[in-house]
Order: C-alpha cells, then sequence, then structure tokens
C-alpha cells in the first residue's frame, strides 16, 4: 500500500473513523432529530420584521395649530426626548390635533421593542395631567406590522347593515378562537352613532344656545359617585346612572330654558340613529360592497397549520350563518407558503437525484480487468454515490434543528439560504469523494485515503464557503434595520 505523509494536527476524518460507532450514532440521531424539528418550524411567507416606530395622537378641539404646538406637542415631545433608544422625533400640530412619530435606534434588538414602547406609554401617561383641560389622548399606535395573510369577505344579499355588522362581529369571536390566530380585523365597517339636529330657530324662540344643552346633555350622560355605604363586611359604592339606553330615553331628557321652564329635547331636535358618513374604508367583492375579516397570525405561529385550521373553522361558521349570507376566502397566504415550501422539497429531490446519477456515472463507474463481454466490461460501485447523497439528508437536518433552536422559520429567506447551501455543500461532497477515490486508485489504504482527502481538501473548501458568505455579510452588519 501506498503511504503519504501524515499531517500531525487535529484531522477530523481521522477522529470519525476512529470513532466509528459514535459516529454512526451521532449521524442517526442528529437526522432524526432534524428532521423532527423540521416538522416544528414556523412557516410564513416572509420574516418576522420589527417596526421600530410609534405615532402619538393627541387630540384637542376647538384649539389653534400654535395652540397645540406650544401647549401639546412640544411637552409630549420633551417627555420623548428621555425615552431609552429615541432617536428621531416627528411632530405634526394642525388645529384640534397633534401628532408625534417616535422612531427608535435601529441597533436596538428586537426583544427590546416592547420594553421601550411600555416606557414610552408610562412616561407620556406620567404627564398627560400636565395637558389643557379638554385634551382627548394621548393615544399610541405601534401596530405597524400586522400582516392580514388571509383575508375573508363576508356577503349578505337582503339584510340590513345592522344585521351585517353583527354576522361580522360573531364571526370575528369565532375566527379568535382559531389557534395560531392573533388578531381578527374588520374593515368596510362603519361606526354607529346618534345624530342630534337642533333646530336653531327653536332655540332663539326660547332663549337657549347650543353650549348650554350641550351642557346639559354632557351632564346628564355622566357616570358618577353618588357616595359610599359601609357595610359590616365591606363597603359599597353607590354610582347614579345617567346614561341613555334607547332614544326615547334621549328624547325625554329635561333640559332647562333661559326662563326656568322645562322642555323636552325632542321638542327642539330630531333623535335618529345612522352610521359615519362618508365610510372610511370601503371593501368590494365582485362589485359589491362587503366587509371583510383580516385575519392575522401570532408571532412565530404556522401559516400552513393556521390555514387548515381556518378552512376548518370557516366551514362550520358557514353553516350557522342564515340562509343569503356566505362567507368568501377573498386572499389566502398559506397556499402561496405551501407552493413555496413545496418547491423547495422539489429542489431538494431533484438535487438528491442529480447528484446520485453524476457521482455513481463519475465516481463509481470502473471498468473490469481482463477479457468481458462488452455488456459485462463495465460496473457501477454505489458507495462513492452514496456517500455523497447521505451528506444532502445529514446538513439538512442539522441545519433545521439549529433553525429551530434560534427560532428561524421557513420563509423567503431561510428557503433561498438552504437552496444556495445545497449547492455549496454538494460541490464540497463530489471534491471530498472524488479525493478520497483517486487516493484510492493510487494505491492508498482506506483510512490515509479519507484522512489525506481532509488534509487537502479541508481548508480551500472552507475558505471558498467563506468567500461565497462574504457576499452576503454587507446584508447582515448594514446599520439599517
Amino acid at each position: 500500500m501506498k503511504q503519504a505523509p501524515q499531517n500531525t494536527g487535529f484531522n477530523l476524518s481521522a477522529w470519525a473513523i476512529n470513532h466509528a460507532p459514535l459516529t454512526r450514532y451521532l449521524m442517526v440521531v442528529l437526522m432524526v432529530m432534524g428532521f423532527a424539528a423540521y416538522f416544528q418550524l414556523g412557516q410564513d411567507e416572509d420574516p418576522p420584521f420589527t417596526f421600530r416606530a410609534m405615532v402619538v395622537r393627541t387630540y384637542w378641539p376647538g384649539a389653534t395649530a400654535e395652540q397645540v404646538a406650544e401647549q401639546v406637542t412640544d411637552k409630549i415631545e420633551r417627555t420623548l426626548q428621555e425615552v431609552p433608544l429615541a432617536d428621531k422625533i416627528r411632530s405634526y400640530s394642525k388645529p384640534g390635533e397633534s401628532q408625534i412619530i417616535l422612531e427608535i435606534k435601529d441597533s436596538s434588538r428586537s426583544n427590546e421593542v416592547a420594553n421601550v414602547w411600555y416606557s414610552v406609554r408610562k412616561k407620556v401617561g406620567d404627564m398627560r395631567y400636565t395637558l389643557p383641560q379638554g385634551v382627548q389622548g394621548p393615544f399610541f399606535n405601534d401596530d405597524f406590522g400586522d400582516v392580514f395573510g388571509v383575508i375573508y369577505a363576508l356577503e349578505a344579499d337582503g339584510f340590513s347593515y345592522a344585521e351585517v355588522k353583527q354576522f361580522a362581529d360573531e364571526v370575528r369571536q369565532k375566527l379568535l378562537r382559531v389557534p395560531d390566530v392573533a388578531k381578527v380585523e374588520l374593515f368596510g365597517v362603519q361606526d354607529e352613532k346618534l345624530y342630534i339636529e337642533v333646530s336653531q330657530n327653536r332655540l332663539s324662540q326660547l332663549g337657549l344656545d347650543m353650549n348650554q344643552v350641550l351642557a346639559q346633555l354632557g351632564q346628564q350622560n355622566a357616570v358618577e359617585s353618588a357616595g359610599v355605604v359601609q357595610t359590616p363586611h365591606d363597603q359599597v359604592q353607590v354610582r347614579v346612572a345617567g346614561q341613555f339606553r334607547a332614544i326615547e330615553d334621549l328624547s325625554a331628557m329635561p333640559i332647562r330654558g333661559a326662563s326656568g321652564a322645562q322642555l323636552r329635547l325632542g321638542d327642539i331636535a330630531t333623535i335618529r340613529r345612522g352610521y359615519v358618513e362618508p365610510t372610511a374604508v370601503k371593501v368590494r367583492h365582485e362589485g359589491r360592497e362587503v366587509v371583510a375579516l383580516g385575519v392575522s397570525m401570532a408571532k412565530g405561529g404556522d401559516i400552513i397549520r393556521l390555514g387548515k385550521a381556518l378552512r376548518s373553522a370557516t366551514a362550520d361558521i358557514e353553516k350557522t350563518l342564515p340562509a343569503g349570507v356566505r362567507l368568501a376566502n377573498v386572499q389566502d397566504q398559506p397556499q402561496a407558503v405551501a407552493r413555496s415550501v413545496n418547491e423547495f422539497v422539489k429542489v431538494l429531490i431533484e438535487a438528491v437525484a442529480i447528484v446520485l446519477a453524476v457521482s455513481f456515472i463519475s465516481l463509481g463507474l470502473h471498468k473490469r480487468a481482463g477479457h468481458q463481454p462488452w455488456w459485462r466490461r463495465w460496473y457501477i460501485d454505489p458507495r462513492p454515490g452514496l456517500v455523497v447523497a447521505i451528506t444532502i439528508p445529514l446538513v439538512l437536518g442539522v441545519t433545521f434543528l439549529a433553525m429551530w433552536y434560534w427560532g428561524i422559520g421557513l420563509h423567503k429567506v431561510s428557503l433561498g439560504s438552504l437552496i444556495i447551501a445545497l449547492g455549496l455543500l454538494v460541490d464540497d461532497a463530489i471534491i471530498a469523494v472524488e479525493m478520497m477515490v483517486l487516493k484510492l486508485e493510487e494505491g492508498y489504504d482506506k483510512m490515509r485515503a479519507a484522512t489525506f482527502a481532509y488534509e487537502l481538501t479541508a481548508m480551500p473548501m472552507l475558505t471558498g464557503t467563506l468567500i461565497t458568505a462574504a457576499g452576503f455579510l454587507p446584508i447582515g452588519i448594514a446599520r439599517s434595520a
């Protein structure tokens, strides 16, 4: 047997061969655990993205833009400057409204963002009592990352808008019980309001003005404490409820005139129930106005599993809806994600088949010695091809296990990365096996052929892989998110 001088450094191939039982055990365990982890990975179309911005809105009816800027916006801005990780603050003041956009640093980690928003709410909540009387808010909005992967259109022929809204609310409550559902939002709905149309001529005749009517209306609709009743065991709060429960109650509300005489609100105003016009958002499906229900998946969920659960839930919901009401699926992201995952599996199977075919022919095809019939002159040794082929499920199993541990799901970015890595993996495996086969043909024994292939190809293959990975490094180290 031909021998080559051995390198005295650590040789991974030599260690694996010298500990063959442990090596086989680790290979089997890692493959089984890896493919078990594959079925636990979350699946979505796009990777999760953390929005590092919050909008703080405050309303002050009747105030000018200058008053809003000086007495509301400036005070909130000074408070937001104390927030940790604050980066940019932009503010807009207009008559009756203040809007402030707070952006935190891109270097902030995703798990820190929730704590920052809590700090914002706490600090602004502590200073809100320094704002002028009559200010409404501040109101906070940091839900910019909601993606509604599944959207349904609720169609109802021959029903009033109030009935359609009631159906939509019932469907929403049932969809919220589906596993992996984080939020269900309604689109195309109008807020119901009571409109009080006061006759100015009637007010003039009675010596009243609109402010007096509004003040008395606000006092009557208030919920205030009337005291406390002390019992031997507890204190019982007593409240006087002045809320209006029906239009008739509102119409019968007493209004005191300028002369002290009392009259009903219905005598000076027309009261009706209606909806906000114009509608902020209109949704149409197949040319008809509908109410849409957007379903957002919980963080780390599986969109494909969510799609199956929603199909089962909507089938049960449709059985409870009255005739003429239909729940149509307008957008189905789970199907798109399933196609992406199936495409990856298809590419993986094709890669294994091509690698096996090429490896069997290029590495395993040998010519028999001596004179043989032409159909027996050549034979294929499957072992080199199998060595190359087994590296694919082994490395993918380890990769899936690492993805599960670090919370990385299957989406466009991770699937694309796996396909790129699959190409590098196959190339490196073929190079290593080809080197071993070559050394065996040169007369090396099996142990030395395997260890020599590691010594000769390990560092060049590692360097080539790192150079390829370095091409994606600017994305990973970019300062902007």
